[in-house]
């Protein structure tokens, strides 16, 4: 069996995507992104999950992280941000977008009306610090990469900026690499 893409380390940091299903554009204003802002603190907060890195863009997440009992933290992320995000997009009467996510909802998922994120965490080990800073690097320069800004430590929703300028950006960052060795 494959293991390139499951939690095979509990005390692991691990590199996460996270799409939105079709790649829709989501995160076009505040309001959506703060679902993702809180999700994560909340994380950090009460399910112990220490955050190494992120960005957030119009589709799709990315992120570094560690902690006990990732998959399931990770599963409520998803499940939870979900729900807010039909939410506000019902509050927002978005209802092409509402459809959208409808219309491409697996058959397998009997229990829900929506699908907002593609399945799977699809995790990758990050046990060494060159592959920690070539993931962190990648993750701060999408969007530069998207043309949204000239240099990523003004992604707002990013942690370019922690590790670039020592600012704290819209979400805090725990502790690095090597203090997880």
């Amino acid at each position: 069996m494959r293991s390139r893409y499951k939690f095979v380390e509990e005390d692991g940091i691990y590199f996460i995507t996270s799409t939105i299903t079709e790649w829709i554009p989501v995160f076009t204003s505040e309001s959506y992104f703060q679902i993702i802002i809180n999700s994560l603190e909340f994380c950090r907060e009460k399910k112990k999950m220490r955050l190494h890195a992120y960005v957030i863009l119009e589709n799709h997440v990315h992120f570094i992280v560690s902690g006990e009992n990732l998959n399931d933290t990770l599963k409520s992320f998803k499940m939870f941000t979900a729900t807010e995000i039909i939410k506000q997009l019902k509050y927002d009467k978005k209802e092409w977008l509402l459809h959208q996510f409808e219309f491409y909802k697996k058959r397998t998922k009997k229990e829900s009306i929506y699908q907002v994120w593609q399945e799977g965490l699809h995790p990758q080990l990050v046990n060494v610090e060159d592959v920690f800073i070539q993931k962190v690097e990648y993750i701060h320069e999408n969007p530069v990469r998207r043309g949204y800004v000239m240099q990523a430590e003004n992604w707002k929703y990013s942690s370019a900026g922690y590790y670039i300028t020592g600012e704290k950006g819209v979400i805090g960052i725990d502790d690095s690499f090597e203090d997880n060795l």
